[in-house]
């Protein structure tokens, strides 16, 4: 029997922005281009009207999450601190999950083998489709970030660029937010 894929659907997805913050990212193996990923995925789900949740580790040590990303989140995008490595142990998080028809999970941000990892880990345990985005996400060292991508895909995340996602969400290239999409991704 051929293996059954999830496709998300823009009304049962959440794009999960992780810890996008101003004493991580300096340390960030390609910071410019996780930013620009990040940005580029953060700025085509608003533009499909989609849902955003944003969590910040520890912010009172690791600062608060970065202007380039403040600057693109829609207002009141829900920021949920966090000490926990996955989202997932934290109540706010999966209260503002609890309130939504979410089924699919979309993951970007640091690092991708501590909180990403434990977040999206959680998210397939707890039964959601999750989607990675995998040159939207980056730690400190590729081969940490590389073999994180690599478990990850091999339990079921669909690991994917922020362009391709986006086009996964949008669907038709007769949806009136097509122009919007192409016009980011350029």
């Amino acid at each position: 029997m051929p293996l059954k894929i999830a496709v998300p659907d823009l009304a049962t997805t959440t794009l999960a922005v992780i810890d996008l913050q101003s004493k991580l990212l300096p340390a960030m193996a390609d910071r410019d281009r996780l930013i620009d990923r990040c940005r580029l995925l953060i700025n085509g789900v608003s533009a499909l009207n989609g849902r955003i949740i944003v969590s910040e580790q520890y912010p009172k040590g690791l600062g608060g999450t970065v202007p380039e990303i403040q600057s693109v989140l829609p207002e009141k995008t829900p920021i949920v601190s966090k000490t926990a490595f996955s989202v997932f142990g934290e109540a706010q998080f999966r209260r503002e999950l609890a309130g939504t028809a979410t089924q699919s999970l979309i993951f970007c941000g640091v690092e991708a083998h501590v909180c990403v990892f434990q977040s999206a880990l959680d998210a397939v345990n707890a039964g959601y489709h999750v989607i990675l985005a995998a040159d939207a996400v980056d730690s400190r060292k590729d081969s940490d970030r590389d073999l994180a991508l690599q478990e990850l895909r091999s339990i079921g995340v669909a690991v994917l660029s922020a362009e391709a996602i986006l086009f996964w969400l949008l669907k038709n290239a007769a949806a009136p937010e097509f122009k919007t999409i192409s016009k980011l991704v350029k």
